[in-house]
């Protein structure tokens, strides 16, 4: 597995459970993103990713094959990038920008079908816009009204 800096995703383990669930957003970041501790149970093609610095998680996302994914792509290969947060704590430490860096190597190593991975962004949220584009994310020109406005779709082609 590739690591940037100590930084590296793996799969939720039970081992990280506690320091999950003790994660916190500011306010303002709660309304485009939902903490580890919403996830506790998933279903059957949804996968808790873990980002760790020298073995600490210090964000998460989730991996979706669900049917969700039909609502942004046809594309059957395709996983659903949500629920992408950084601990408040470790914000501003460059985790987010490496953690989504390792993602097409993880996503070739651990998805060896997947070929694109899609998110949804909100139009008022700069920051994340940034930061996957950052990562090599494009806009497919396409948009979603969300639960608290517009959105845009995104794709990453894993190569």
């Amino acid at each position: 597995m590739s690591k940037i800096n100590g930084v590296e995703l793996k799969h939720f383990s039970s081992e990280y459970l506690k320091k999950l669930n003790s994660f916190e957003l500011p306010e303002e970041q709660k309304q485009f993103s939902a903490l580890p501790n919403k996830f506790e149970e998933i279903t059957e093609g949804q996968y808790r990713i873990v980002i760790l610095n020298d073995d600490e998680p210090v964000g998460f996302f989730l991996l979706n094959s669900t049917e969700r994914l039909k609502e942004y792509s046809s594309n059957m290969n395709a996983l659903l990038l949500t629920a992408l947060s950084i601990n408040h704590t470790e914000q501003g430490k460059g985790y987010a920008n490496q953690g989504m860096s390792l993602l097409s190597t993880f996503i070739q190593s651990e998805f060896p079908n997947c070929d694109e991975i899609f998110l949804v962004v909100d139009v008022e949220n700069i920051p994340a816009q940034r930061l996957y584009k950052k990562v090599g994310f494009q806009e497919t020109g396409e948009r979603k009204i969300g639960r608290i406005g517009e959105e845009i779709i995104m794709r990453l082609s894993i190569i």
